[in-house]
C-alpha cells in the first residue's frame, strides 16, 4: 500500500506554555511567582554533568532572581548562556506526533503491500559581601560571584534554611512561604545554591526581551535534578520535560518507576483537528493508571550525527551537531587534555562521538514526588517514540468483492478507533460526540461513517459494561433461589 505521511509536533500544540527550570523563583515584589511546566537539558557522561535551565520569565526583570541547588561551587567558566531557540528544536524533534496514512481503493488493480504499522526496532551583586559572612544570624557565606551574560550569579552556602531564608528575605526577596521546609535537605546535604538576579545594564545590550537560558557544568558522582525547590511556589500539578544526552544509552530514573507512554495505537481521523487535547487526556490518564509517581519515556533514539536514521517517522530535521554541542554534549569535540577535572571518571573516554537522546516526561507534585530525581545512564540503546496513528479511507467505487470486503473491515477498524479514543483518553464516548458526528467525514460510505458508527459503539461499551451486574444479579437470585428451597425442605 502505497502512503503518505503527515507529522504534527504534539507539544507544541498540547502544551500552552513551557515555562521555567525547576528551582524556584524568587521576586523582589510579592513572591507570588509560579511555575506548571518546565523544560531542562541534561548532558552526561561518567561523572560529569551539564544541565541548561530554560527561562520565560514575565514581568519587570528587575524582580526576576532564580535559585538552584549545586553540589559544588562553580567556577566563572563553569556558567555560560545560550540561544533559547534550542529548547524549541528539541521539543520540536521529540515530541508526542501524529502519522497519518491513506488506504488504497483495493477494486483498483494496485499490487497490495502489507504495513507494517509497528515503530523501527530496535539586581547587581553587593560586591563587599564576597566571601564573607552575610550577618551573623543567617550563617550565609557567598562563595563566589560572577556577572555571566545578563546575570548577576552568586553561588552561596549556608548552615541553616532559616538563615538562608532571612538572608534572602533581607536582601530584598521574598520567597514562597514553604521554601525554608524544602531548603533544609540540600543544606543538610552540603549543596550549594545557585542565585541568579538580572543585571539590567547588560540586558539593554541584548536588545531581547527574553532571558536566554544558563547552562552549567560540574563534575559530581550524583547525577540528580533537584526539583523540590519548585514545589514550593508550586500551584498545583507541575510538568517537566527532560531532554538528556549521553554517549551509552537511554538515561533512566533510580528513584521513580519508569514507564513507556502509550504508544502506536490507531485513533479516529478527526482527532487530528485536535491533537493537543487528545495528547493531553492521553497523558492525563496515563498518569492516573501508573500511580503518578512515574517517569514517562516520548523518545529515545541515537541522534549521532553520522546516524541517518534519527526517527520514524520524523517530525522535522534531526539536531544537528551545532544544536548537540550547544546543548552540552561537549564529546563531539573530542578530549580536552587541558582538563583533568574527570580523571576519576568512571566511563572513560573511547573516543566515541556517539549521542543518544531521550525525552522523559514529569508529572509531579508535593504528594506524587517527595524527593528529587536520581537518574542514571543505561546501555540501553533501544529507539522509541510516542506516535499515533490515523488512517484517511480509500475513495472511489466498491463493487468489487474485495472492495465490498474493505467497507466490512473499514467499518470493525473505525469501531476500534472509536473504542481506542476512550480507552487511551480515559474520558467518555459522549465527550467525542461533536468532533464524531462532524459533516466532513472523508468516508462517503453512510455506514461506515463516523456518525454512524458512535451509536453502536456506545451501545457495545453499556452493554459489555452491564454483563457483569448482570453476571452479579443472576448469581444473587441462583443463591436467593437455593437458600430458599433449602428452607422449604426442598434440598
Amino acid at each position: 500500500m502505497k502512503k503518505r505521511l503527515l507529522i504534527i509536533g504534539a507539544f507544541i500544540a498540547i502544551s500552552p506554555v513551557l515555562f521555567s527550570f525547576c528551582g524556584f523563583y524568587v521576586s523582589k515584589a510579592d513572591g507570588t511567582l509560579k511555575n506548571k511546566t518546565s523544560q531542562v537539558i541534561l548532558v552526561r557522561d561518567g561523572n560529569r554533568s551539564v544541565i541548561t535551565m530554560y527561562n520565560d520569565f514575565k514581568g519587570d526583570t528587575k524582580d526576576f532572581a532564580m535559585v538552584v541547588p549545586v553540589p559544588v561551587v562553580l567556577r566563572k567558566d563553569d556558567i555560560k548562556v545560550v540561544d533559547q531557540s534550542i529548547f524549541q528544536r528539541l521539543n520540536d524533534y521529540s515530541a508526542p506526533r501524529l502519522v497519518e496514512y491513506w488506504d488504497q481503493n483495493p477494486c483498483n488493480n494496485y499490487e497490495m503491500m502489507k504495513e507494517d504499522m509497528s515503530m523501527a526496532p530496535s539586581a547587581n551583586v553587593d560586591k563587599a559581601l564576597a566571601g564573607k559572612v552575610a550577618g551573623a544570624r543567617s550563617s550565609v557565606k557567598i562563595e563566589a560571584q560572577y556577572l555571566v551574560g545578563e546575570y548577576d550569579i552568586l553561588i552561596l552556602s549556608a548552615k541553616e534554611s532559616s538563615g538562608l531564608k532571612n538572608w534572602l528575605n533581607e536582601h530584598g526577596y521574598k520567597i514562597p512561604a514553604d521554601a525554608e521546609e524544602v531548603l533544609d535537605p540540600y543544606i543538610k546535604s552540603n549543596l550549594k545554591f545557585f542565585v541568579v538576579k538580572v543585571n539590567e545594564k547588560e540586558k539593554k545590550k541584548l536588545n531581547s526581551n527574553f532571558l536566554r537560558p544558563i547552562q552549567i557544568s560540574f563534575n559530581s558522582p550524583k547525577f540528580m535534578l533537584p526539583i523540590r525547590l519548585g514545589m514550593a511556589n508550586a500551584d498545583g500539578d507541575q510538568d517537566l520535560i527532560v531532554y538528556a544526552f549521553t554517549r551509552r544509552g537511554r538515561i533512566e530514573s533510580t528513584n521513580y518507576r519508569n514507564a513507556d507512554i502509550v504508544s502506536n495505537r490507531n485513533i479516529p481521523l478527526f482527532v487530528q483537528k485536535n491533537f493537543g487535547a487528545f495528547y493531553g487526556n492521553l497523558f492525563t490518564n496515563q498518569w492516573d493508571k501508573e500511580g503518578k509517581s512515574v517517569a514517562f519515556l516520548e523518545y529515545a533514539w541515537n541522534v549521532t550525527p553520522v546516524n541517518p536514521m534519527k526517527c520514524d517517522p520524523c517530525v522535522g530535521n534531526p539536531p544537528t551537531e551545532q544544536d548537540l554541542v550547544q546543548s552540552g554534549v561537549w564529546w563531539l569535540g573530542g578530549k580536552d587534555w587541558n582538563d583533568y577535572s574527570d580523571v576519576d571518571n568512571d566511563e572513560p573516554d573511547n573516543g566515541s562521538k556517539n549521542v543518544h537522546f531521550t525525552r522523559l516526561h514529569f508529572r509531579y507534585n508535593r504528594k506524587s514526588f517527595p524527593q528529587d530525581l536520581m537518574f542514571q545512564v543505561t546501555p540501553n540503546t533501544l529507539n522509541y517514540q510516542a506516535r499515533y496513528i490515523i488512517t484517511h479511507p480509500a475513495t472511489g467505487d466498491f463493487n468489487c468483492a474485495a472492495g465490498k470486503k474493505y467497507l466490512q473491515d473499514l467499518r470493525q477498524r473505525r469501531k476500534k478507533e472509536l473504542q481506542e479514543l476512550t480507552a487511551l483518553t480515559g474520558t467518555n464516548i459522549n465527550n467525542w460526540q461533536d468532533e464524531a458526528t462532524a459533516t466532513n467525514d472523508e468516508e462517503t460510505n453512510v455506514t461506515a461513517q463516523y456518525a454512524t458508527l458512535l451509536p453502536q459503539v456506545k451501545d457495545e461499551m453499556e452493554n459489555k459494561a452491564n454483563v457483569p451486574v448482570g453476571i452479579l444479579l443472576f448469581g444473587a437470585a441462583m443463591l436467593g433461589g437455593a437458600g430458599l428451597m433449602r428452607w422449604k425442605g426442598i434440598i
